[in-house]
């Protein structure tokens, strides 16, 4: 079993998308956010469950949950599970992005 570690600007990234969500609609931001928690619980009994973010082939090191219209990137190290970076998945990743906050 592994253990979810969220960073803070993981947790920031999340917060702008929902509040920006929030602007027309409190109650759809509010259950994205929910949604993505419990995407993300699964990892603790399979961490593997992401997929290898394309723009990132042939590295291994990180992996992405896709919950619409978030794309959540994450690293495994020994028996934590790091979130790393949130974004909206019609926006092209950087991988600036996830270096800078892991």
């Amino acid at each position: 079993m592994a253990r979810i570690v969220w960073t803070e600007p993981a947790l920031s990234d999340l917060d702008e998308i929902a509040d920006y969500i929030a602007l027309d609609d409190p109650e759809a931001a509010k259950g994205l956010v929910r949604r993505v928690f419990a995407h993300i619980e699964k990892l603790v009994e399979h961490p593997k469950l992401g997929s290898i973010p394309a723009e990132l082939r042939p590295v291994k090191a990180y992996r992405q949950i896709v919950e619409p219209p978030c794309r959540v990137f994450y690293r495994q190290s020994e028996k934590v599970i790091y979130i790393v970076h949130v974004m909206r998945g019609e926006r092209l990743l950087r991988r600036k992005n996830l270096t800078r906050k892991s």
